[in-house]
């Protein structure tokens, strides 16, 4: 997560006006006692999700300590709490409600429609997977796109900086009745969760989502924009069965010749441009997936491949020239490192030609 984050939320003020909501629905809880305890401990120096987990462990400490009389007042404030700072709420219920699974699920599909529970719902599927997930599946017939996007989002077996579900790594049968029911949703919201889901399943089941996929394809524009986003996996590595799914021909039938740059050296903060010829000897129009990779020096001086999208379309006969350009811009998702970087072109998941440049400090 972004630093400048624990700077925006959990501020003085915003907890301040988390004590004012807390003490108006629950006259008992001390305001004084809350903002003393959360102001101390080195608030200000902590990461976000320690300031969210402090946060919790404050608001147990001044709300009943019986969970189950709490969790109203948990639930009444969720509509006034904004900002990250709602997350505490549904991570209250992770705390402290695991040993009343039915009160928590319900407080879950609530909490989620203003803030998400789909972090918190991760040791419960852990605990209870078939309890949870015959939830999940009533929750992804509710009304409310929010809490239908849950019932997808929550149970990814990869979800980032969520807590690993091994059970559905393992074995994510659970889960395809939630993304069946989903898989033509009226919210692109939810689709998206359901393509994601379908993805982090490619990684251990490939077989099984391309026999989803196949199966789903051709059901609706929306649902093919999910297989699509669904295998975006399995297609940036090339497997064949993918490729055919989409219609990509045989990579043996095009050539890639004249790879060059506009430079023989490049410094980081610089703009690098590359051409290369496109040579397609089939019998008549073809469809072609066009990518390149650039292998990144990383900071303990290894390589690390990053997959771009050149174009996808069908192509008759003949010989093309592409131009591109890449960017050596330190970027907050990417620090870039003095070295040699190999660049691949990709067709159709088969690697045709490659070149190297030397990057500058």
């Amino acid at each position: 997560m972004p630093e400048q984050l624990k700077h925006i939320f959990f501020t003085k003020e915003s907890i301040k006006n988390m004590a004012e909501k807390f003490h108006e629905l629950y006259p008992a809880f001390s305001k004084t006692k809350f903002l003393d305890l959360m102001l101390s401990e080195n608030f200000e120096k902590k990461e976000l999700k320690e300031k969210m987990y402090h946060t919790t462990r404050c608001l147990h400490t001044c709300l009943p300590e019986k969970y189950t009389e709490a969790l109203p007042y948990i639930r009444n404030a969720a509509p006034y709490i904004k900002g990250f700072e709602a997350m505490c709420l549904p991570d209250y219920v992770e705390q402290y409600g695991q040993d009343n699974l039915d009160e928590s699920l319900e407080a879950m599909a609530y909490l989620t429609k203003f803030s998400s529970s789909e972090f918190a719902i991760r040791p419960f599927l852990n605990r209870w997977p078939e309890k949870v997930m015959a939830y999940m599946l009533k929750l992804a017939g509710d009304t409310d796109e929010k809490v239908r996007r849950f019932a997808s989002e929550g149970c990814r077996p990869r979800l980032p900086w969520a807590m690993a579900l091994p059970f559905f790594k393992k074995d994510p049968g659970l889960i395809i009745p939630v993304l069946e029911k989903l898989n033509d949703d009226p919210s692109d919201f939810v689709r998206r969760s359901v393509a994601n889901n379908l993805n982090d399943i490619s990684k251990d089941h490939p077989d099984l989502v391309l026999d989803i996929c196949k199966k789903w394809q051709g059901k609706s524009p929306q649902t093919d924009e999910i297989i699509k986003h669904a295998l975006r996996t399995l297609l940036k590595s090339g497997n064949k069965k993918a490729m055919l799914l989409f219609g990509f021909g045989d990579p043996d039938t095009v050539q890639i010749k004249n790879l060059s740059f506009d430079k023989t050296e490049i410094n980081i903060g610089e703009d690098l441009y590359f051409t290369f010829d496109i040579l397609i000897q089939t019998k008549g129009p073809g469809k072609i997936r066009l990518e390149y990779a650039v292998y990144y020096i990383k900071a303990n001086g290894k390589p690390s491949r990053k997959i771009f999208q050149i174009i996808e379309k069908e192509y008759n006969p003949g010989a093309y020239t592409l131009k591109r350009k890449h960017t050596f811009i330190d970027m907050s998702t990417r620090k870039h490192y003095p070295g040699m970087h190999k660049f691949e072109i990709y067709v159709n998941g088969i690697a045709k030609a490659e070149r190297s440049i030397q990057l500058g400090g």
